[in-house]
Protein backbone atom coordinates (compact mmCIF):
# COMPACT_ATOMS: atom_id res chain seq x y z
CA UNK A 1 0.00 0.00 0.00
CA UNK A 2 1.39 3.36 -0.94
CA UNK A 3 2.28 5.26 1.94
CA UNK A 4 -0.23 8.44 0.19
CA UNK A 5 -3.07 6.33 0.66
CA UNK A 6 -5.51 5.05 3.00
CA UNK A 7 -6.41 1.16 2.39
CA UNK A 8 -10.19 2.20 2.54
CA UNK A 9 -10.58 6.17 1.79
CA UNK A 10 -8.85 8.35 -0.45
CA UNK A 11 -5.24 9.28 -0.42
CA UNK A 12 -4.62 11.85 2.36
CA UNK A 13 -2.01 13.80 0.31
CA UNK A 14 -4.48 15.16 -2.86
CA UNK A 15 -7.97 14.97 -0.36
CA UNK A 16 -8.13 18.93 -0.65
CA UNK A 17 -7.53 19.57 -4.11
CA UNK A 18 -9.75 20.99 -6.22
CA UNK A 19 -10.39 18.22 -8.66
CA UNK A 20 -11.27 16.03 -5.61
CA UNK A 21 -13.10 18.52 -3.67
CA UNK A 22 -15.06 19.20 -7.87
CA UNK A 23 -15.71 15.06 -7.63
CA UNK A 24 -17.36 15.71 -4.08
CA UNK A 25 -19.51 18.01 -5.05
CA UNK A 26 -17.96 20.82 -2.54
CA UNK A 27 -16.89 23.89 -2.31
CA UNK A 28 -13.86 25.30 -4.84
CA UNK A 29 -11.23 27.38 -5.17
CA UNK A 30 -11.47 27.36 -9.17
CA UNK A 31 -13.14 25.06 -11.76
CA UNK A 32 -10.44 22.27 -11.92
CA UNK A 33 -9.07 21.06 -15.41
CA UNK A 34 -7.86 18.00 -16.64
CA UNK A 35 -8.19 16.63 -20.45
CA UNK A 36 -8.71 13.28 -21.80
CA UNK A 37 -5.45 11.84 -23.73
CA UNK A 38 -3.38 14.90 -22.07
CA UNK A 39 -0.52 12.97 -22.08
CA UNK A 40 -0.02 12.05 -25.88
CA UNK A 41 0.37 13.06 -29.35
CA UNK A 42 -0.24 16.24 -28.97
CA UNK A 43 2.70 16.71 -27.40
CA UNK A 44 6.29 16.68 -28.84
CA UNK A 45 8.17 15.86 -25.78
CA UNK A 46 5.55 12.59 -25.72
CA UNK A 47 6.61 12.08 -29.09
CA UNK A 48 10.22 12.45 -28.64
CA UNK A 49 10.12 9.92 -25.70
CA UNK A 50 7.95 7.32 -27.38
CA UNK A 51 10.03 7.31 -30.69
CA UNK A 52 10.43 3.56 -32.15
CA UNK A 53 9.09 1.75 -28.77
CA UNK A 54 5.53 0.34 -29.64
CA UNK A 55 2.23 1.37 -27.66
CA UNK A 56 2.14 -1.66 -25.54
CA UNK A 57 5.39 -1.94 -24.82
CA UNK A 58 5.10 1.81 -23.14
CA UNK A 59 2.43 0.81 -20.98
CA UNK A 60 4.78 -1.69 -19.44
CA UNK A 61 7.96 0.23 -18.32
CA UNK A 62 7.42 2.71 -15.06
CA UNK A 63 9.76 4.84 -15.92
CA UNK A 64 8.28 5.95 -19.39
CA UNK A 65 4.78 5.76 -18.45
CA UNK A 66 5.69 8.08 -15.37
CA UNK A 67 7.03 10.49 -17.41
CA UNK A 68 4.58 10.67 -20.02
CA UNK A 69 1.99 10.75 -17.32
CA UNK A 70 3.59 14.07 -16.18
CA UNK A 71 4.32 15.67 -18.90
CA UNK A 72 0.85 17.66 -19.61
CA UNK A 73 1.07 18.59 -15.71
CA UNK A 74 4.03 19.98 -16.29
CA UNK A 75 3.24 21.44 -19.43
CA UNK A 76 -0.38 22.72 -18.87
CA UNK A 77 -0.78 22.75 -14.75
CA UNK A 78 -3.33 20.86 -15.50
CA UNK A 79 -5.43 20.12 -12.29
CA UNK A 80 -4.95 16.15 -12.38
CA UNK A 81 -2.90 13.99 -13.71
CA UNK A 82 -4.57 10.92 -15.64
CA UNK A 83 -2.35 7.53 -15.75
CA UNK A 84 -0.74 6.48 -19.36
CA UNK A 85 -2.13 3.24 -20.10
CA UNK A 86 -4.43 2.01 -22.74
CA UNK A 87 -7.44 -0.20 -22.25
CA UNK A 88 -6.69 -3.36 -23.60
CA UNK A 89 -3.27 -3.40 -21.11
CA UNK A 90 -5.27 -5.66 -18.64
CA UNK A 91 -6.40 -8.05 -21.75
CA UNK A 92 -2.89 -8.50 -22.83
CA UNK A 93 -1.60 -8.89 -19.54
CA UNK A 94 -3.87 -11.92 -19.03
CA UNK A 95 -2.71 -13.59 -22.06
CA UNK A 96 -5.14 -12.37 -24.75
CA UNK A 97 -2.92 -12.60 -28.56
CA UNK A 98 -3.68 -8.68 -29.43
CA UNK A 99 -1.45 -5.62 -30.48
CA UNK A 100 -2.23 -1.77 -30.89
CA UNK A 101 -1.52 -1.44 -34.73
CA UNK A 102 -0.95 1.91 -35.92
CA UNK A 103 -3.08 4.16 -37.47
CA UNK A 104 -5.95 1.03 -36.60
CA UNK A 105 -5.98 0.67 -32.80
CA UNK A 106 -5.96 -2.74 -31.11
CA UNK A 107 -6.78 -5.84 -32.98
CA UNK A 108 -7.52 -9.18 -31.22
CA UNK A 109 -5.96 -12.47 -33.33
CA UNK A 110 -8.91 -14.28 -32.46
CA UNK A 111 -11.91 -12.69 -31.74
CA UNK A 112 -14.31 -14.38 -28.98
CA UNK A 113 -17.28 -15.45 -30.75
CA UNK A 114 -18.09 -19.08 -28.78
CA UNK A 115 -18.81 -20.19 -25.13
CA UNK A 116 -15.34 -22.08 -25.25
CA UNK A 117 -13.76 -18.74 -26.43
CA UNK A 118 -14.62 -17.29 -22.95
CA UNK A 119 -11.80 -19.56 -20.55
CA UNK A 120 -9.47 -17.24 -22.63
CA UNK A 121 -10.03 -14.76 -19.99
CA UNK A 122 -8.65 -15.75 -16.88
CA UNK A 123 -8.76 -13.24 -13.56
CA UNK A 124 -6.47 -10.47 -13.56
CA UNK A 125 -4.14 -10.44 -10.31
CA UNK A 126 -1.67 -7.61 -9.57
CA UNK A 127 1.48 -9.74 -10.35
CA UNK A 128 -0.17 -9.46 -13.70
CA UNK A 129 0.15 -5.81 -13.97
CA UNK A 130 3.04 -5.06 -11.73
CA UNK A 131 4.79 -2.18 -13.83
CA UNK A 132 1.40 -0.57 -12.80
CA UNK A 133 2.02 -0.62 -8.93
CA UNK A 134 5.32 0.45 -9.61
CA UNK A 135 4.48 3.23 -12.34
CA UNK A 136 1.85 4.45 -9.55
CA UNK A 137 4.34 4.52 -6.68
CA UNK A 138 6.72 6.43 -8.50
CA UNK A 139 3.87 9.18 -9.69
CA UNK A 140 2.33 9.46 -7.07
CA UNK A 141 6.00 10.75 -5.12
CA UNK A 142 6.24 13.18 -7.85
CA UNK A 143 2.94 14.46 -7.82
CA UNK A 144 2.55 15.66 -4.34
CA UNK A 145 -0.61 17.25 -4.19
CA UNK A 146 -1.95 16.72 -7.32
CA UNK A 147 -4.53 13.71 -7.97
CA UNK A 148 -3.73 10.86 -10.40
CA UNK A 149 -6.56 9.38 -11.57
CA UNK A 150 -6.28 5.85 -13.04
CA UNK A 151 -8.75 4.35 -15.95
CA UNK A 152 -9.93 1.01 -17.06
CA UNK A 153 -11.72 0.64 -20.41
CA UNK A 154 -15.71 -0.36 -19.38
CA UNK A 155 -17.01 -3.60 -20.33
CA UNK A 156 -19.09 -2.97 -23.42
CA UNK A 157 -15.96 -1.09 -24.71
CA UNK A 158 -13.92 -4.17 -24.32
CA UNK A 159 -16.16 -6.53 -25.57
CA UNK A 160 -16.84 -4.57 -28.32
CA UNK A 161 -13.05 -5.01 -29.44
CA UNK A 162 -12.77 -8.99 -28.55
CA UNK A 163 -15.59 -10.02 -30.53
CA UNK A 164 -15.35 -7.55 -33.71
CA UNK A 165 -11.65 -8.66 -33.86
CA UNK A 166 -11.07 -4.39 -33.22
CA UNK A 167 -12.23 -1.08 -33.72
CA UNK A 168 -15.80 -1.00 -35.67
CA UNK A 169 -17.81 1.20 -37.27
CA UNK A 170 -21.41 -0.47 -36.42
CA UNK A 171 -20.37 -3.10 -34.03
CA UNK A 172 -22.40 -6.16 -35.97
CA UNK A 173 -20.80 -8.83 -34.51
CA UNK A 174 -20.72 -7.16 -30.78
CA UNK A 175 -24.75 -7.09 -31.30
CA UNK A 176 -25.31 -9.91 -33.22
CA UNK A 177 -23.73 -12.28 -30.12
CA UNK A 178 -25.69 -9.71 -27.77
CA UNK A 179 -29.06 -9.86 -29.34
CA UNK A 180 -28.33 -13.62 -30.20
CA UNK A 181 -27.38 -14.95 -26.84
CA UNK A 182 -27.77 -12.90 -24.42
CA UNK A 183 -26.50 -15.63 -22.18
CA UNK A 184 -22.93 -15.57 -23.46
CA UNK A 185 -22.97 -12.12 -23.52
CA UNK A 186 -23.71 -11.45 -20.15
CA UNK A 187 -21.43 -13.95 -18.99
CA UNK A 188 -18.79 -12.20 -21.17
CA UNK A 189 -19.18 -8.85 -19.63
CA UNK A 190 -19.51 -10.27 -16.00
CA UNK A 191 -16.13 -12.35 -16.48
CA UNK A 192 -14.79 -8.32 -18.36
CA UNK A 193 -16.39 -6.63 -15.06
CA UNK A 194 -14.06 -8.64 -12.95
CA UNK A 195 -10.96 -8.28 -14.72
CA UNK A 196 -11.99 -4.57 -15.15
CA UNK A 197 -12.69 -4.04 -11.33
CA UNK A 198 -9.50 -5.89 -10.67
CA UNK A 199 -7.50 -3.60 -12.81
CA UNK A 200 -8.92 -0.61 -11.13
CA UNK A 201 -8.07 -2.06 -7.75
CA UNK A 202 -4.17 -2.19 -8.05
CA UNK A 203 -4.49 0.92 -9.55
CA UNK A 204 -6.27 2.34 -6.33
CA UNK A 205 -4.39 0.33 -3.90
CA UNK A 206 -1.25 1.93 -5.62
CA UNK A 207 -2.12 5.68 -4.82
CA UNK A 208 -4.49 6.69 -7.54
CA UNK A 209 -6.86 8.90 -6.02
CA UNK A 210 -9.65 8.57 -8.91
CA UNK A 211 -10.79 6.46 -11.25
CA UNK A 212 -12.56 6.68 -14.77
CA UNK A 213 -14.12 4.27 -16.54
CA UNK A 214 -13.90 4.88 -20.42
CA UNK A 215 -17.20 3.40 -22.31
CA UNK A 216 -16.16 4.71 -25.55
CA UNK A 217 -18.05 2.97 -27.67
CA UNK A 218 -21.27 2.24 -25.78
CA UNK A 219 -23.34 5.20 -27.58
CA UNK A 220 -23.93 2.80 -30.05
CA UNK A 221 -26.80 1.38 -28.30
CA UNK A 222 -30.30 2.72 -27.20
CA UNK A 223 -31.28 3.20 -23.61
CA UNK A 224 -33.00 -0.08 -23.30
CA UNK A 225 -30.53 -2.21 -24.55
CA UNK A 226 -27.92 -0.36 -22.28
CA UNK A 227 -30.20 -0.92 -19.42
CA UNK A 228 -30.89 -4.52 -19.98
CA UNK A 229 -27.33 -5.86 -21.43
CA UNK A 230 -24.74 -3.39 -20.23
CA UNK A 231 -25.62 -1.50 -17.28
CA UNK A 232 -25.08 -4.72 -14.89
CA UNK A 233 -21.82 -5.31 -15.80
CA UNK A 234 -20.44 -1.09 -15.52
CA UNK A 235 -22.67 -1.53 -12.07
CA UNK A 236 -20.60 -4.12 -10.79
CA UNK A 237 -17.24 -3.06 -11.92
CA UNK A 238 -18.14 0.24 -9.44
CA UNK A 239 -19.15 -2.05 -7.26
CA UNK A 240 -15.78 -2.91 -6.58
CA UNK A 241 -13.94 -0.26 -5.60
CA UNK A 242 -16.80 1.92 -3.85
CA UNK A 243 -15.25 0.36 -0.33
CA UNK A 244 -12.04 2.72 -0.99
CA UNK A 245 -14.06 5.98 -1.15
CA UNK A 246 -12.20 7.28 -4.20
CA UNK A 247 -14.59 9.34 -6.32
CA UNK A 248 -15.55 7.12 -9.86
CA UNK A 249 -15.65 8.88 -13.44
CA UNK A 250 -17.55 7.31 -16.04
CA UNK A 251 -17.53 8.67 -19.80
CA UNK A 252 -18.81 7.19 -23.07
CA UNK A 253 -19.11 9.06 -26.12
CA UNK A 254 -22.48 9.85 -28.18
CA UNK A 255 -24.25 8.94 -24.90
CA UNK A 256 -26.52 11.84 -24.22
CA UNK A 257 -29.51 9.64 -24.20
CA UNK A 258 -27.64 7.14 -21.85
CA UNK A 259 -26.48 9.67 -19.37
CA UNK A 260 -28.63 9.30 -16.96
CA UNK A 261 -28.32 5.94 -16.32
CA UNK A 262 -24.42 6.27 -16.71
CA UNK A 263 -25.28 7.78 -13.25
CA UNK A 264 -27.36 5.26 -12.07
CA UNK A 265 -24.68 2.38 -12.79
CA UNK A 266 -22.74 3.96 -9.91
CA UNK A 267 -20.44 6.56 -10.85
CA UNK A 268 -20.24 9.48 -8.86
CA UNK A 269 -19.18 11.69 -11.71
CA UNK A 270 -20.54 11.79 -15.03
CA UNK A 271 -18.58 12.91 -18.22
CA UNK A 272 -20.51 14.62 -20.89
CA UNK A 273 -19.44 14.93 -24.55
CA UNK A 274 -19.63 18.16 -26.33
CA UNK A 275 -23.32 17.29 -27.73
CA UNK A 276 -25.58 18.41 -25.05
CA UNK A 277 -24.91 21.49 -22.75
CA UNK A 278 -24.06 21.04 -19.24
CA UNK A 279 -27.44 22.41 -17.95
CA UNK A 280 -29.27 19.84 -20.07
CA UNK A 281 -26.94 16.97 -19.01
CA UNK A 282 -27.91 17.93 -15.18
CA UNK A 283 -31.26 17.71 -15.58
CA UNK A 284 -30.90 13.91 -17.37
CA UNK A 285 -28.11 12.41 -14.97
CA UNK A 286 -30.59 13.88 -11.83
CA UNK A 287 -29.35 15.16 -8.38
CA UNK A 288 -26.42 14.08 -6.79
CA UNK A 289 -23.79 13.21 -9.36
CA UNK A 290 -21.05 15.76 -10.30
CA UNK A 291 -20.38 16.39 -14.00
CA UNK A 292 -17.10 16.55 -16.29
CA UNK A 293 -16.82 18.35 -19.32
CA UNK A 294 -17.45 19.31 -22.51
CA UNK A 295 -15.77 21.39 -24.86
CA UNK A 296 -15.73 19.84 -28.17
CA UNK A 297 -11.76 18.71 -28.92
CA UNK A 298 -11.69 20.41 -32.15
CA UNK A 299 -12.79 23.90 -31.15
CA UNK A 300 -9.31 24.45 -29.76
CA UNK A 301 -8.29 24.81 -33.42
CA UNK A 302 -9.88 27.88 -33.80
CA UNK A 303 -9.14 31.63 -32.62
CA UNK A 304 -8.10 31.97 -29.26
CA UNK A 305 -11.43 34.16 -29.08
CA UNK A 306 -13.33 31.73 -30.12
CA UNK A 307 -12.13 29.43 -27.33
CA UNK A 308 -12.76 31.40 -24.76
CA UNK A 309 -16.31 32.35 -26.11
CA UNK A 310 -17.12 28.26 -26.29
CA UNK A 311 -15.40 27.93 -22.99
CA UNK A 312 -17.77 30.92 -21.14
CA UNK A 313 -21.02 29.37 -22.77
CA UNK A 314 -19.63 25.99 -20.59
CA UNK A 315 -18.53 27.68 -17.46
CA UNK A 316 -22.20 29.38 -17.84
CA UNK A 317 -24.34 26.21 -18.06
CA UNK A 318 -21.91 24.82 -15.18
CA UNK A 319 -23.03 27.56 -13.34
CA UNK A 320 -25.42 25.66 -11.29
CA UNK A 321 -24.32 22.28 -11.45
CA UNK A 322 -23.44 20.53 -8.03
CA UNK A 323 -20.12 19.87 -9.23
CA UNK A 324 -17.97 20.64 -12.19
CA UNK A 325 -14.64 19.66 -13.64
CA UNK A 326 -13.67 21.16 -16.69
CA UNK A 327 -12.95 18.62 -19.71
CA UNK A 328 -13.09 18.37 -23.38
CA UNK A 329 -16.09 15.78 -24.84
CA UNK A 330 -13.43 13.90 -25.87
CA UNK A 331 -9.68 13.42 -26.13
CA UNK A 332 -7.27 15.67 -27.52
CA UNK A 333 -6.98 15.57 -30.86
CA UNK A 334 -3.21 14.77 -31.69
CA UNK A 335 -2.79 17.79 -33.92
CA UNK A 336 -3.89 20.17 -31.32
CA UNK A 337 -1.50 23.10 -30.85
CA UNK A 338 -0.37 22.40 -26.85
CA UNK A 339 -0.42 26.17 -26.51
CA UNK A 340 -4.17 25.84 -26.77
CA UNK A 341 -4.12 23.88 -24.05
CA UNK A 342 -2.20 25.81 -21.61
CA UNK A 343 -4.07 28.54 -21.90
CA UNK A 344 -7.67 26.75 -21.89
CA UNK A 345 -6.59 25.79 -18.48
CA UNK A 346 -5.52 29.25 -17.53
CA UNK A 347 -8.60 30.75 -18.90
CA UNK A 348 -10.45 28.53 -16.57
CA UNK A 349 -8.17 28.82 -13.76
CA UNK A 350 -8.47 32.42 -13.77
CA UNK A 351 -12.01 32.90 -14.90
CA UNK A 352 -13.77 30.70 -12.11
CA UNK A 353 -11.26 31.71 -9.42
CA UNK A 354 -13.20 32.22 -5.87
Amino acid sequence: MNANARPWGPPTQTYDSAFLKACRREPVPHTPVWFMRQAGRSLPEYLKVREGIPMLESCMRPELVTEITLQPVRRHKVDAAIYFSDIVVPLKAIGVDLDIKPGVGPVVAQPIRTRADLDRLRDLTPEDVHYVTEAIGMLTAELGETPLIGFAGAPFTLASYLVEGGPSRNHEHTKALMYGDPQLWADLLDRLADITGAFLKVQIEAGASAVQLFDSWVGALAPADYRRSVMPASAKVFREVEKYGVPRIHFGVGTGELLGLMGEAGADVVGVDWRVPLDEAARRVGPGKALQGNLDPAVLFSTPEAVEEKTRDILDAAAGLEGHVFNLGHGVLPTTDPDALTRLVDHVHTRTAR
